[in-house]
């Protein structure tokens, strides 16, 4: 059984012919764009792919745009980004798991890659998002920088081979740029949190890896020095010391990202 992909592009052009490569053998490929100023769309057209123009506001509107105004071919899309890579194993599992499903979406893993080396322990392999569903089921609602599957958690499986994801591929001056921008919505959100007292102790025991993921998160917010325990977390703990300098330079910057997020959230309390 086949299945439509949909990519989100912004000024792809150094990413986009890498992740089309990976996936020359689906038969509905729609690029979702919004408003590229380089040669993302021109990829797009050399390669008799269908496009499509939204002007960006965040992840799940978009992706919500994708399923309400898209006319897919098939009734299964996958979620794929511009700097992430399809294998074979993935292809066949998704393949396999749409013939017999009796669920409407699917976590799927990411293999996170810096400096050419996986980080099998550092990138915390392996975490897990919504990418696959039913075009007519599947929504996502906004969550802090990222996006969340709207639809009950019931109804969400779990596919076990990754993509690779290119996290570091425009520089990592773009990488910062980014998580700059990101620190200030994870510290409006992680305000937020530490105003409620409900701290979903219960989600940490949940089956569902998305939802014990961001109940560990929640909960952390109320902790100090995050930025110390992160770096410990990841490197020690998850035993990212054995990725070797990418393990130890990959730390170091999310710890960076937990700094500039715990000094955003005291200019906002001020």
């Amino acid at each position: 059984m086949s299945f439509s992909i949909v990519i989100l592009t912004f000024n792809e052009e150094n990413n986009l012919k890498y992740c089309l490569e990976s996936i020359q053998w689906c038969d509905d490929i729609v690029v979702l764009d919004s408003y590229s100023t380089d040669d993302t769309l021109k990829i797009a057209k050399e390669n008799n792919l269908k496009i499509y123009q939204r002007k960006f506001d965040n992840f799940a509107s978009q992706r919500n745009f994708a399923h309400d105004e898209i006319k897919f071919k098939h009734d299964w899309v996958f979620h794929l980004d511009a700097d992430e890579v399809f294998t074979e194993e993935l292809r066949k599992e998704i393949e396999k798991k749409i013939q017999e499903s009796n669920y409407d979406a699917y976590l799927v893993p990411s293999k996170i890659m810096f400096m050419g080396r996986w980080l099998r322990y550092s990138g915390m392999y392996p975490t897990y998002q919504v990418r696959l569903g039913k075009s007519e089921k599947l929504r996502f609602k906004q969550v802090g920088h990222g996006q969340k599957e709207d639809i009950p958690a019931d109804r969400v499986g779990v596919i076990n081979s990754p993509y690779i994801h290119y996290n570091f591929s425009n520089g990592l001056y773009a990488w910062l740029e980014r998580h700059n921008k990101y620190s200030s919505e994870e510290a409006a959100r992680a305000l937020q949190y530490r105003n409620t007292k409900h701290l979903e102790w219960d989600g940490l025991f949940s089956s569902n890896p998305y939802q014990r993921r961001n109940a560990l998160k929640r909960i952390s917010y109320n902790f100090p020095f995050r930025p110390f325990f992160r770096f410990i977390y990841m490197y020690i703990f998850r035993l990212g010391f054995l990725d070797g300098r990418q393990g130890l330079h990959y730390c170091s910057l999310m710890a960076l990202y937990e700094f500039m997020t715990a000094i955003k959230i005291e200019e906002l309390k001020s």
